[in-house]
């Protein structure tokens, strides 16, 4: 493990200059499901799929800017049911029945196949960080290294800390927020279980705000320093309902997934090059889950910095820049 107290005023003293794309559209992955994709860069660059959090989290331009645009050939989308794609989760009637880790995991390799590439790295975060690592655990051959920030793997023992009481202690005005829509404390019983039947409820006066208060709870509290411009962000209600569904969703249902899976699960890619980028103070992820994943992938690079959970936040973006500049080689592919 290597801790750094890399100085840096902003990420964006680190980060590449926006760019836009240069190709965008919709696969249709089945299901009734039309995924947005865009790419970015260098066409003839080494490829990398970027996977966002959440789950229901979005691209947003700024996740474009993690990589050199003169030697990467960037392919980000939008997961199931979220940003750009269609259906959206904030829609009357919304199903999520077909959208589960193992759908998403099919999806990648069919965004691989349609966009034309062999193999890519894949750069994920937060959920996304679950994702790449389900995915890659799925199909090895088809990875060339990981970046991974937050880590994420939908053991039960993170579910609760963050949604049944561990991290409300941490920050009990925002906590005091997320439980209003269930009634305030004291309260008895599995909080998220309790938020699926609010966030489903057909009626638009207990499904939204349970929608903005479930979102802002995260958007509060996964920056060191609080940022009142992301509780706004996602304040956003068609946002916040999609994003609090979608993870309630998969939260509830434990990510289709054997607890502990995806860390026992990683002698399967222990030969793939990677960087885990950690928060020492990151509320949503502790950075217990994190250490775990290393002790299973000693191999792996682990880097363990002075911010919370964010990939936005200096020390963290500094680190991911760091690897993708590492890892920009063609030889390396």
């Amino acid at each position: 493990m290597t801790t750094t107290t890399t100085e840096v005023a902003s990420a964006d003293d680190v980060l590449y200059p926006p760019i836009e794309p240069y190709r965008h559209g919709f696969l249709d992955v089945g299901d009734g499901h039309q995924l947005y994709w865009e790419e970015c860069g260098n066409p003839d660059g080494k490829p990398v799929v970027f996977v966002h959090g959440g789950p229901g989290g979005g691209v947003i331009p700024g996740y474009r800017r993690f990589f050199d645009p003169t030697g990467y050939r960037v392919i980000l989308f939008d997961q199931r049911n979220c940003g750009r794609s269609v259906p959206h989760a904030s829609e009357a009637g919304a199903d999520l029945s077909t959208n589960t880790t193992w759908h998403l995991v099919d999806d990648l390799e069919k965004l691989r196949a349609d966009r034309g590439v062999e193999r890519w790295q894949v750069f994920g975060g937060s959920w996304g960080s679950a994702l790449a690592l389900a995915y890659a655990e799925t199909h090895p051959d088809k990875v060339t290294e990981l970046v991974l920030r937050g880590i994420f793997t939908l053991r039960r023992s993170e579910l609760d800390w963050y949604y049944n009481g561990g991290a409300g202690n941490i920050s009990p005005e925002w906590w005091r927020s997320f439980m209003a829509p269930l009634g305030g404390e004291p309260f008895s019983g599995d909080r998220m279980a309790a938020y699926h039947d609010l966030l489903f409820d057909p009626d638009a006066d207990v499904h939204q705000p349970a929608g903005v208060a479930w979102t802002t709870w995260e958007a509060a509290t996964t920056t060191l320093e609080f940022s009142q411009k992301s509780v706004d962000e996602f304040s956003d209600p068609a946002f916040a309902l999609a994003f609090a569904r979608i993870e309630n969703h998969y939260f509830v249902n434990a990510g289709w997934l054997r607890d502990g899976q995806l860390i026992e699960d990683v002698g399967r890619i222990r030969g793939i090059p990677a960087v885990i980028v950690q928060g020492r103070y990151d509320l949503a992820c502790p950075v217990v889950t994190a250490d775990d994943l290393h002790r299973a992938w000693p191999e792996a690079d682990y880097r363990v910095v002075l911010a919370g959970h964010s990939a936005m936040e200096p020390a963290i973006a500094a680190e991911l820049v760091a690897a993708t500049d590492r890892f920009a080689s063609p030889t390396n592919a």
